[in-house]
């Protein structure tokens, strides 16, 4: 598991998940659409990323399909790791 990879689900399991919770939190785990991560925890979610890796990302590439699975969160922020967001985003 890459760094980036590990930030991610680490991030998840320790705000999101309650303790004594079972479930396994993979790479392609359902987050958003599984009840795990709602809209209030996207954005800090975001916000934490945002910091964490001196990126910006726009609120029009942050939607809950972005954000359903550690795995597209990952590729998100590599994306905007390695290009403009005005390249990567639609107006």
């Amino acid at each position: 598991m890459d760094e980036i990879t590990q930030v991610v689900r680490d991030y998840v399991v320790r705000e999101y998940i309650e303790e004594g919770d079972d479930r396994q939190i993979t790479e392609t785990t359902p987050l958003i659409s599984g009840g795990i991560v709602d809209s209030f925890s996207m954005v800090s979610l975001k916000r934490f990323l945002e910091r964490k890796y001196h990126i910006q990302i726009p609120d029009a590439c942050a939607t809950p399909d972005a954000f359903d699975t550690v795995k597209s969160i990952v590729e998100l922020v590599r994306r905007f790791q390695n290009a403009p967001a005005a390249s990567i985003c639609p107006p």
